[in-house]
């Protein structure tokens, strides 16, 4: 059903985005993302260093991708290094933990990005128990192991702040396929987990980005004009967000902008979940 309160509005909606200038709320951290070797990840680790961080660029299988943007994060004057981790690895995530302590200084930020789509799968009815088993192990025990190593760390300084990515499917499933939306709201339960375990000195928050336009997104089989247009005319904002508009919002949360924020589950869809929308 068409949807705007100024009439009824047929399709996309352009708007420009400008960013605001950098507020350096970063200055003098080290911060580090997983799954930084391309996508969003990659784009989170840009918007900490033009705001003054240090940035650990951690990947799995994109190793020139991650080369490539600690490239760009210290051309802007930061410090920079790249980490191989399998995260799905506990003796992975602790060994990467110490060489980073010890190489690159604490970690003041953590961005929990890594996550696994299931984007192989196009629908449940195709679903194996090899796609479940990768999905789980990447979102739940990937974060769990990080957001225990790196968290465990800084409770002992009495300072941190840990940012999961989620996403909007925890508000209405994901049919296509139900491990992904399981693996999200087990990010959840581990984000509330955590915010009270490493409390008072770590805040642990959780962004729930929505459909974002990228790469991986536009060679989905299943993401169709169709697929696409279905998407926007549901959105009351209109339209599928580039990665770098959602970023504010992650570093918001990694920021004493949130200073009294834990635990809190904080969903940016364009109101595609909104009640009634």
């Amino acid at each position: 059903m068409p949807m705007g309160g100024g009439g009824t509005i047929e399709y996309e909606v352009e708007r420009e985005w400008k960013p605001y200038p950098p507020a350096m709320r970063f200055i003098g951290t080290n911060a580090l993302v997983t799954g930084a070797g391309r996508g969003f990840g990659s784009v989170i680790a840009l918007g900490l260093a033009r705001e003054g961080a240090n940035v650990i660029v951690t990947y799995n299988t994109s190793k020139q991708g991650a080369e490539d943007i600690a490239g760009q994060v210290r051309s802007m004057g930061r410090k920079s290094m790249t980490v191989k981790v399998d995260i799905t690895k506990w003796e992975a995530v602790r060994s990467m933990a110490e060489t980073v302590w010890e190489q690159f200084g604490p970690i003041d930020v953590l961005i929990n990005n890594a996550g696994e789509t299931a984007k192989k799968q196009m629908s449940w009815r195709d679903i194996t128990e090899e796609w479940i088993d990768e999905t789980l192990d990447v979102d739940i025990k990937g974060t769990l192991f990080m957001t225990h190593e790196v968290g465990k760390r800084m409770f002992d300084r009495k300072s941190g702040a840990i940012v999961n990515v989620a996403s909007h499917v925890i508000a209405f499933g994901a049919a296509r396929a139900p491990q992904y939306s399981a693996g999200k709201q087990g990010v959840v339960g581990l984000t509330k987990s955590y915010a009270v375990a490493l409390a008072p000195w770590v805040r642990v928050n959780a962004a729930c980005p929505g459909w974002m336009d990228t790469e991986l997104l536009r060679k989905r089989p299943d993401f169709t004009p169709e697929k696409r247009r279905w998407i926007i005319m549901h959105t009351p904002l209109r339209r599928i967000p580039k990665p770098e508009e959602v970023v504010p919002l992650i570093l918001f949360l990694a920021s004493n902008d949130s200073i009294h924020m834990t635990g809190n589950i904080v969903i940016a869809d364009g109101g595609f979940t909104m009640p009634g929308a």
